[in-house]
């Protein structure tokens, strides 16, 4: 029995993929459910398995584009498990041999078999393998750092097709360069009182809710409250209209295997610390073991990017099209500062908002970071109503 494997549709609006892994060889024996491949769409990766156990026959290459439906492998359930092994037994028996045009080059360059990946039949070494490997180390950098001795260093390099998934960050970079009147505008914030919260109720709010107490719970609450004073931040230029939305859907950026994903908390403003942290650590799941679906992605009213988690201190985050404006946090670091006219070592954090001046004044970015900025500093006042005592409701601890 012959089981064709087609290409499942990623998503509205998309006709083609490219295929960006296969997973198995040509030939080889599956099991149904194993993975086989993975497919790059212009918005997300996906992985392919096998509907049923047998012999497997690829029908497209590595980095070819397809359609929607069409077929991407056959699988023969009708020949036995044991009939197939046999037969990729004897085709590594015969892996590496070289063809002898090739057996030649070999023997008078005095290259070694296991330098050379194979590309002919079940891995076979060919004449061109050969040729190739000779170009790519034919370019010497002599060193002349001590002249006498002669140091020969051999340099390469690899080039490989950008996936799809790439080449639309490429694309929409491009156009957000071109299409939006950027600008950004920085404030910085004073972290002491979240930290002394974190260290506080982190432990009891990882055994009550499973996740962790994090700093984007209260960022995305903070950008939340600021949003509603600020509502043309949360809205987008539609051809000569504007619209404003009046709901609060969050794109929060994330970077995993494939680069970076933006999924989005939908409805912020309905959620809880332990509601957001939730979908956090939810959504980050998904981008990081290659799960995340495209309506995980579609959407999003606002973006708010860290950078600090990889050390950087200051950066103009890129607006997330068709979005208008763009939070981007960086690493806490302790600094001098001026504190009711003393100078003390505090942890400071440096903030930036990127946003689109078609739509949104300078005004309102600056009111939009004072607001984040004092809703960080002193977090009792505008999550806690004033009273300390109210932590532990609002935490729900």
């Amino acid at each position: 029995m012959i089981t064709k494997i087609k290409v499942p549709s990623p998503g509205e609006s998309i006709t083609e993929v490219e295929i960006s892994a296969w997973l198995v060889k040509n030939g080889d024996y599956v099991n149904k459910g194993q993975i086989i491949a993975e497919i790059d769409s212009d918005k997300a990766t996906l992985e392919i398995s096998a509907k049923e156990s047998g012999k497997i026959t690829l029908m497209v290459e590595k980095g070819e584009k397809i359609k929607i439906g069409d077929v991407l492998c056959l699988i023969d359930s009708s020949q036995e498990k044991k009939e197939i092994k046999e037969k990729i037994d004897h085709e590594h028996h015969i892996e590496k041999i070289p063809s002898p045009a090739s057996k030649k080059i070999l023997k008078e360059k005095n290259i070694s078999i296991e330098s050379i990946q194979g590309t002919g039949k079940h891995g076979r070494i060919t004449k061109k393998d050969c040729i190739l490997h000779l170009e790519e180390k034919k370019t010497p950098f002599i060193s002349n750092v001590n002249r006498s001795v002669t140091t020969t260093m051999y340099r390469s390099k690899k080039i490989t097709p950008l996936s799809s998934l790439r080449r639309k960050i490429s694309e929409r970079l491009v156009y957000v360069k071109n299409q939006t009147a950027s600008l950004t505008t920085f404030n910085e914030v004073n972290m002491l009182e979240i930290l002394m919260i974190r260290k506080k109720y982190k432990d009891i709010f990882k055994k009550k809710h499973g996740v962790n107490l994090g700093f984007m719970s209260f960022f995305t609450l903070s950008c939340v409250r600021a949003l509603k004073l600020y509502p043309d931040i949360n809205a987008m230029i539609n051809g000569e209209e504007k619209i404003n939305f009046e709901y609060y859907d969050i794109s929060i950026a994330i970077s995993g295997p494939k680069g970076l994903m933006v999924p989005v908390i939908r409805n912020a403003e309905h959620l809880s610390f332990r509601g957001i942290e939730q979908e956090i650590y939810k959504l980050s799941t998904r981008v990081h073991n290659g799960t995340i679906s495209i309506d995980d992605m579609t959407g999003g009213t606002f973006t708010i990017t860290n950078g600090g988690v990889f050390g950087s201190m200051l950066s103009t985050p890129i607006i997330n099209p068709p979005q208008s404006a763009i939070l981007g946090m960086h690493k806490i670091m302790e600094r001098p500062v001026v504190v009711n006219g003393s100078i003390e070592i505090q942890p400071m954090m440096y903030l930036a908002l990127s946003y689109d001046h078609r739509i949104i004044d300078g005004k309102e970015s600056v009111g939009f970071l004072v607001s984040v900025k004092e809703a960080i500093e002193d977090p009792i006042k505008f999550f806690m109503e004033g009273n300390e005592e109210n932590i532990s409701k609002i935490l729900e601890l």
